[in-house]
C-alpha cells in the first residue's frame, strides 16, 4: 500500500506545484473557503468576484452589510444563507484580534482548530483549511476527492472526513508549504481523474490502486 508520503512525492513529481489558493489576500482566502462549501470552484469564484465588486474584500465594509444584502451577493454559491451567516461569524470573530492572524494563533496556540471549530458554520474540512492557508499550520484536509484516492489506494476509514483524519497522519517532515501543496495536488488529481478531464493524464497511480 502506497504511504502518505510516497503517494505526495509521486503526485509532485507528475503534476508539480498547484500555486493553491489562488488568492491576492488572505481574506479573499477566508471567504473562498467558505463560499467553496458544497459548490464547485465556478460558482464560488462567481460569489468572490460579486463580493470583490461590492466591498473590495475589505472586511469591515463585508461586517457593515446586513445579512439579507450579503445573502444576494454570494447567491451563485449556495446555501447562501447558511455561509452569509459563516461569514459574518467568522470576521466578526478575527475582528476581535483586529484581523492579526499571527496574534490569533499565539493566542489559542494548539487550541486553534477546537476555537475555530466554535465559530457557527466552521466544520472540520473548513477549520483544516483555514489552519492551513490562513494561519500557517500543518493539516492533513481529508475532503471528498482526497477520500476517494485514499479508497482506492486500499486505505479504510475513508467513509468520512473524521474517520480518515483519525486514521491518517501527516510524515513529521511535513512543512506547512508540503500540506498546502499536498492538498492541492489531491484535489486537483481527483477533479481530473474522477471527472473524466483529461484522464488518460493522469493514470500514474493506477498501478497503486486496488479497486
Amino acid at each position: 500500500m502506497l504511504d502518505t508520503q510516497s503517494l505526495y512525492k509521486i503526485l509532485f513529481s507528475h503534476m508539480g506545484s498547484q500555486h493553491w489558493w489562488p488568492a491576492e489576500s488572505k481574506i479573499e482566502v477566508i471567504l473562498g473557503a467558505i463560499l467553496v462549501q458544497n459548490t464547485n470552484w465556478r460558482n464560488a469564484a462567481y460569489a468572490l468576484e460579486q463580493l470583490k465588486v461590492k466591498t473590495e474584500f475589505d472586511p469591515e465594509q463585508i461586517l457593515n452589510l446586513d445579512w439579507e444584502s450579503l445573502q444576494t451577493i454570494i447567491k451563485s454559491s449556495g446555501f447562501y444563507k447558511n455561509k452569509a451567516r459563516t461569514i459574518l461569524n467568522l470576521l466578526a470573530w478575527l475582528e476581535c484580534f483586529d484581523f492579526d492572524y499571527h496574534a490569533v494563533k499565539l493566542y489559542y496556540q494548539h487550541q486553534l482548530r477546537n476555537a475555530l471549530l466554535e465559530v457557527k458554520g466552521i466544520g472540520s474540512e473548513t477549520a483544516d483549511v483555514l489552519l492551513v492557508y490562513i494561519f500557517e499550520e500543518v493539516a492533513f484536509i481529508p475532503d471528498s476527492y482526497t477520500r476517494r484516492i485514499y479508497k482506492k489506494l486500499g486505505y479504510a476509514n475513508t467513509e468520512s472526513y473524521e474517520k480518515l483524519k483519525q486514521h491518517i497522519q501527516l510524515p513529521e517532515t511535513f512543512t506547512n508549504a508540503d500540506a498546502n501543496e499536498f492538498h492541492a495536488l489531491l484535489d486537483n488529481f481527483g477533479k481530473n481523474y474522477f471527472n473524466g478531464k483529461n484522464e488518460k493524464k493522469y493514470t500514474f497511480l493506477d498501478t497503486y490502486f486496488e479497486e
